[in-house]
């Protein structure tokens, strides 16, 4: 790939997917963040169980599981990779309302999983909007990012923005 070019758009301009054909198959990792914000008495309820829905957390888990499995049925050029491992888990921060999640993702392909991982991250943390919004509809999705990835052509990326990793080690 030519520096700065775009590797979704062919010489003319059209969105493209990309051939990864004669890549070979090597392993990848990629975690992903958000937080969802929300005042500290939803929090609490989210917490200990007591919303009507039923467990928030465990949901969300699964939400963002099956969204890292469909994202190239979500995000038009992707690729469906065969998946090896999705993880997601959450931290609370009481002192400011906040629900922190993450998810990892791995796979052994030709290209990688950070779609996947964010597609979890968002996944998840629509699922906690969605089953707490009868107690708050003022919650907020935000910071939505990569925090690490591995694996392939270009090697390693972690963010410099001090996010520590707790979904699981990134190996």
């Amino acid at each position: 790939m030519a520096e700065g070019r775009l590797t979704h758009i062919d010489a003319a301009g059209r969105a493209s997917m990309v051939d990864v054909t004669a890549k070979p198959d090597t392993e990848r990792v990629a975690v992903a963040a958000g937080e969802v914000h929300m005042r500290r008495e939803t929090l609490r309820r989210i917490r200990e169980g007591a919303l009507t829905k039923g467990d928030v957390l465990a949901t969300a888990r699964i939400a963002g599981i099956m969204a890292a499995k469909r994202t190239h049925e979500l995000i038009p050029l992707c690729h469906p990779l065969p998946i090896t491992k999705v993880a997601v888990d959450f931290r609370f921060h009481e002192d400011v309302g906040k629900i922190e999640i993450q998810a990892l993702v791995k796979t052994r392909a030709p290209t990688g999983v950070e779609m996947e991982a964010l597609t979890a991250v968002t996944v998840a943390a629509l699922t906690i909007y969605d089953m707490a919004k009868a107690v708050e509809k003022e919650m907020t999705i935000d910071n939505v990012r990569l925090i690490y990835k591995a694996g392939g052509k270009s090697g390693t990326f972690v963010r410099e923005d001090g996010a520590k990793i707790f979904v699981g080690p990134p190996e």
